[in-house]
């Protein structure tokens, strides 16, 4: 019989939350209808990633349908992702790899956006179910949790982390769940 970890740990499972968002990123670059390679224009370059962001969240929500909000809205959504990805002054980086067309052009950048704005809701989506779950438990339920997942996974953990009586992984427990779908998608990647 699953146990309550077993439950969360599948409802986390890198197939679900990492794999299903990526793919549905990549869905929304290949889908956009990019009119032009380079963009010479603020103008044209901040309505590119407005529309991109709007585009973005249609895919990787899986929406039934776009949502009847101007492009526009999303300007601050898309120039906080490319400050996120390329640092303070990030829609002005972006903006010149645009518009010379370097490192990647315009399609880089908004493959970055996609890849990053993907990473963001799958690390939300991992945080609301730990979170629900972790909720739910008693004291002991939750010690229980911990010794459960260390006598299942320690193995794959570095053997400073289980040492003695696994004191880091147990004081940290919710934050070894976070990484545990990151960790089940290396070990993956590995056999294939």
């Amino acid at each position: 019989m699953a146990t309550k970890l077993d439950k969360l740990l599948s409802f986390i499972d890198s197939d679900i939350t990492l794999e299903k968002i990526f793919n549905r990123a990549d869905k929304a670059i290949n889908t956009f209808n990019l009119r032009t390679a380079q963009i010479d224009k603020w103008d044209q370059f901040s309505e590119c990633v407005s529309s991109f962001s709007k585009h973005l969240d249609f895919h990787i929500l899986n929406l039934q349908e776009k949502p009847d909000i101007s492009a526009s809205y999303y300007w601050p959504k898309g120039a906080h992702t490319l400050i996120k990805i390329y640092g303070i002054n990030g829609e002005k980086v972006a903006f010149e790899m645009a518009r010379t067309g370097n490192e990647g052009g315009l399609y880089r950048v908004l493959k970055a956006m996609a890849m990053r704005v993907a990473e963001d809701y799958a690390q939300n989506e991992i945080f609301a179910k730990i979170s629900a779950y972790w909720r739910s438990l008693s004291v002991d339920e939750k010690f229980d949790a911990s010794t459960e997942y260390i006598a299942k996974f320690s193995h794959l953990l570095p053997s400073e982390l289980t040492e003695g009586s696994s004191a880091r992984i147990r004081a940290n427990f919710t934050n070894f769940l976070e990484k545990h779908p990151y960790l089940i998608q290396q070990i993956r990647r590995v056999g294939r």
